[in-house]
């Protein structure tokens, strides 16, 4: 039975000592008890070996220890650190590479006065005769950047080459901002300097319609890109993750495939509603990945009261719950990790090979080019 998480109590740090005292003439008209230490436990054997006991032999006192607190509690280790990149995510010799075109600029109509900037990695076996798969990226300049945690072009070229994932390209697709506004980077992802709150924590249609109805028209336009909605796919981190969510389940005749890192399925503008919309509603033709840690952020508000409404990791799971419940193609991973890409990163070929694992293949053993890697495409002469 899944139940909602509870508070762990802290043992308190300090030792709780009580000293008794005794007080009163009863204790002094005894008079071995009247009587000094020393001089008591000479009494008291002296009247042991006339009773024909065995005497006790005197124990030398014993010094007084100080008395310590306990130690304090130790600090969680650094969870993050077991969360490296694997040789999926790094370039490795003789891969062929795909290339990564733009920075291009989408103006919205969705938000009128915003734009998008966006990025199309193109692989090197993609041939405009074959209409290719698409995956689009939430935040895309944290995916595609070369030193991050998430480094997708590793991963694309890896995975496509060794026949892991099809043919597919890549969208690497910004927050909208004002063209005043700042690009957003590494180290600020948006969410005090573009439209990244409004675009992406809002549980509604409305990114939905600037990826189906401004962004697509536009890849169609410039690239070989299959209309079979079970060959898009949609992914992101944090709020970039529920964004990522919120297409599919708004438009699931474009995409049907999702993966989420760490989502904010949480109030930051009500997006902790998704559990109850699933089981309320008739299943859809979706795939979803989720994952999350249990070190994300818990709900734990300025005061230190919990609110479960901000617990990431209770919505995340929560979810799941939900479409597994619903009867979703659905699968998860939670981890250790705190709120971030370093957990995600390292999984994140993982989630792609779960996700496109539908793939056409051949099992006929005469056929040579499904037993080799895919070789870059030769360029046709003009």
């Amino acid at each position: 039975m899944f139940t909602k998480p509870f508070a762990l109590r802290r043992p308190n740090a300090a030792l709780h000592l009580r000293a008794h005292r005794y007080h009163g003439s009863r204790l002094h008209k005894d008079p071995i008890l009247a009587m000094k230490p020393t001089h008591a436990l000479l009494c008291a054997t002296l009247l042991a070996t006339a009773a024909g006991l065995p005497a006790q032999t005197p124990q030398p006192a014993q010094p007084k220890q100080p008395i310590t607190a306990p130690p304090a509690a130790q600090p969680p280790p650094i969870v993050n650190s077991q969360y490296r990149l694997g040789p999926d995510s790094m370039p490795q010799d003789g891969v062929p590479k795909g290339t990564v075109r733009g920075p291009f600029t989408l103006p919205s109509q969705v938000y009128p006065g915003t734009q998008h900037t966006y990025w199309v990695y193109v692989p090197a076996q993609y041939d405009p005769a074959v209409p290719a798969a698409l995956m689009v990226f939430n935040d895309g300049q944290a995916f595609m950047a070369p030193d991050g945690d998430l480094r997708v072009v590793n991963v694309l070229d890896n995975l496509i080459y060794r026949r892991e994932i099809p043919v597919m390209l890549g969208v690497f697709i910004d927050p909208g901002r004002t063209p005043q506004q700042p690009e957003p980077n590494l180290q600020e992802w948006g969410d005090r300097t573009t439209n990244r709150p409004a675009e992406y924590n809002t549980p509604d249609d409305k990114f939905a319609r600037i990826i189906t109805e401004e962004l697509m028209p536009v890849l169609y336009r410039d690239f070989s890109i299959s209309k079979d909605p079970d060959q898009h796919g949609i992914g992101g981190v944090s709020s970039g993750g529920i964004a990522a969510f919120q297409v599919a389940w708004e438009r699931p005749n474009d995409f049907r495939k999702v993966f989420t890192i760490v989502g904010s399925f949480v109030d930051l503008r009500g997006g902790y509603v998704y559990p109850e919309r699933v089981l309320a509603s008739p299943k859809k033709p979706l795939r979803i990945f989720l994952c999350d840690g249990r070190n994300d952020n818990r709900g734990q508000g300025p005061n230190g009261a919990y609110n479960p409404n901000r617990d990431w990791f209770y919505q995340n799971v929560r979810l799941e719950k939900a479409l597994a419940d619903k009867g979703y193609d659905v699968n998860y991973l939670w981890g250790l990790n705190t709120h971030g890409s370093k957990y995600g990163g390292m999984v994140l070929p993982d989630m792609l090979r779960w996700l496109w694992r539908d793939g056409p293949v051949s099992t006929d053993p005469t056929n040579a080019a499904e037993r080799a890697f895919r070789p870059p495409t030769i360029p046709k002469s003009p």
